[in-house]
């Protein structure tokens, strides 16, 4: 996938203990990674060509930091996900012009939310 210019290309996702989130992102979402060691993961793109982003030790969990969302075709299997991979639903879920969504942080304390439409 080329990157577009002006879009999204790349997220880090804090990450102080990459082999659980790692394992949490596989239990929740199926994500597959690249390691390059113990102190980084690449998220490998859906289509197995290249990564979308990684899970950097280095950086911090914090609110209020930027807030990365996924869709789902299916939310309330997607929050089920969440949960039984050891996430905490903090918001949601909730309707919006559009669509419904949750958010939610990862065993590291990073917040995420999971959209639908409809």
């Amino acid at each position: 996938m080329a990157p577009t210019h002006h879009t999204i290309d790349y997220i880090e996702i804090a990450a102080p203990d990459v082999a659980a989130a790692k394992a949490f992102y596989e239990k929740a979402f199926g994500w597959t990674f690249n390691d390059y060691g113990p102190d980084y993961a690449g998220i490998c793109a859906p289509d197995g060509e290249g990564e979308i982003g990684g899970l950097n030790p280095g950086r911090a969990a914090q609110p209020g930091g930027p807030l990365v969302l996924l869709y789902s075709d299916d939310l309330a299997a997607s929050e089920k996900a969440v949960v039984d991979a050891g996430g905490t639903i903090v918001s949601g879920p909730y309707e919006y012009p559009g669509g419904h969504r949750f958010h939610f942080t990862d065993p590291g304390g990073t917040e995420l939310g999971v959209y639908s439409h409809g």
